[in-house]
């Protein structure tokens, strides 16, 4: 019978590349891991190592066995601190932030709402706030996690920062515009456009991406006479005073009929999205944050 100390001494041995240094970590003899590991490999009737007086290597057997052993040997240990946590009536709120060019349209609501099932003693405190902001929110205290469209201009060496998924942008045009039947447009064609959203001096994020990249292709973006800070943007689309470079997931929420989305063909008209949180952040916010991050990444979101 396989037993979860197998997994953990043959996980240990891969991650250390080697029996000596795994012994010195584990507090066990070299002997006794290696019997272990013997008996592992008798009870899976196949082999795992290829080891000699020189060499250290995973068979292809053993490769996938390390990759599967490792997310249960994480999934035990996330079980055991919710069930602690669980068993001692920890329970708290969670204030978490993301900025209007983050919409919590599926996946990200939906599943921010599952990984609370996991936790019933946690509620989140959700607010709209700038990118930059939440950084400093985070790293003062008065927030925990963050949804942020990067770049965020000033570093922190207090605050992590994890790129989530990469999202392709588009234009979003008037009904009436030149382009708005076009499927794809290239950015080169927004030259003389007037934009209704500028970068702010103090702000990254997507106004700042999108001047940035324009700036990259030769121009600066014209500033419109009316310019938002992405609430109303797409109402003064609507309403004619411009245009605007936005993420394909704010297309997707437009209850706008009078705005068209072309997609922008040029390869480096991309956003990336990231969750912010403290390095030292409390042990209960870190584990939402893994669940959150894992269950994202089932979802296979990304482009």
């Amino acid at each position: 019978m396989i037993s979860i100390r197998q997994l953990r001494y043959f996980v240990e041995i891969v991650e250390a590349r080697g029996y000596t240094r795994a012994s010195e970590r584990l507090f066990i003899a070299q002997s006794a891991l290696s019997r272990q590991i013997k008996e592992l490999e008798a009870d899976l009737d196949v082999v795992l190592l290829k080891r000699d007086a020189k060499a250290f290597e995973l068979t292809q057997a053993g490769q996938d066995f390390y990759a599967r052993s490792r997310r249960i040997l994480l999934d035990l240990d996330r079980a055991v601190a919710q069930a602690r946590t669980i068993g001692k009536g920890e329970h708290g709120a969670l204030r978490l932030l993301h900025s209007s060019s983050v919409p919590l349209t599926a996946p990200l609501g939906p599943t921010l709402n599952d990984v609370l099932k996991d936790f019933p003693g946690i509620s989140l405190e959700i607010s709209q706030t700038p990118s930059e902001y939440q950084a400093r929110e985070i790293v003062e205290g008065s927030a925990d996690i963050g949804l942020a469209r990067l770049p965020i201009l000033r570093a922190n060496p207090d605050l992590e920062s994890t790129v989530l998924y990469r999202e392709r942008l588009v234009a979003a045009v008037p009904a009436g515009h030149r382009l708005a039947q076009r499927a794809e447009v290239e950015i080169a064609e927004l030259r003389d456009e007037f934009f209704v959203t500028v970068p702010h001096r103090d702000r990254g994020g997507l106004s700042y991406l999108v001047a940035e990249r324009c700036i990259a292709h030769g121009f600066y973006p014209r500033v419109a006479r009316a310019t938002s800070r992405k609430n109303s943007l797409l109402s003064l689309v609507n309403a004619g005073f411009g245009i605007a470079v936005v993420p394909q997931s704010m297309a997707s929420i437009s209850l706008s009929a009078g705005v068209s989305f072309p997609a922008l063909t040029d390869a480096d008209f991309h956003s990336e999205v990231a969750l912010l949180r403290r390095r030292d952040a409390p042990v209960m916010v870190q584990q939402f944050v893994e669940t959150f991050m894992s269950r994202l990444q089932q979802t296979g979101l990304g482009g």
